[in-house]
């Protein structure tokens, strides 16, 4: 059920991180990138001591962490 609630999760944040930073990616890479968003943005809170509380948290630090490797990607590529 966790995995399931992961993916439903990570869908969500890879979309409104796609939208957000006009990414034009597929649904198939909005899901990994709100997954490991979701991971990366809970490692990094996690260091200064800031945890997601709930669906809303995990959908929030889901969709900053899912930014992250977008903005990295239009870095990279200048």
């Amino acid at each position: 059920m966790n995995l399931l609630v992961a993916i439903i999760v990570g869908g969500i944040a890879g979309w409104v991180a796609s939208n957000i930073m006009k990414a034009s990616t597929g649904v198939l890479m909005n899901v990994i990138l709100g997954i490991v968003g979701a991971f990366v943005a809970s490692f990094l809170f996690s260091l200064f001591g800031i945890t997601a509380g709930g669906f809303i948290g995990s959908l929030i630090f889901a969709i900053v962490g899912a930014c992250i490797p977008i903005w990295g990607a239009r870095a990279i590529k200048r």
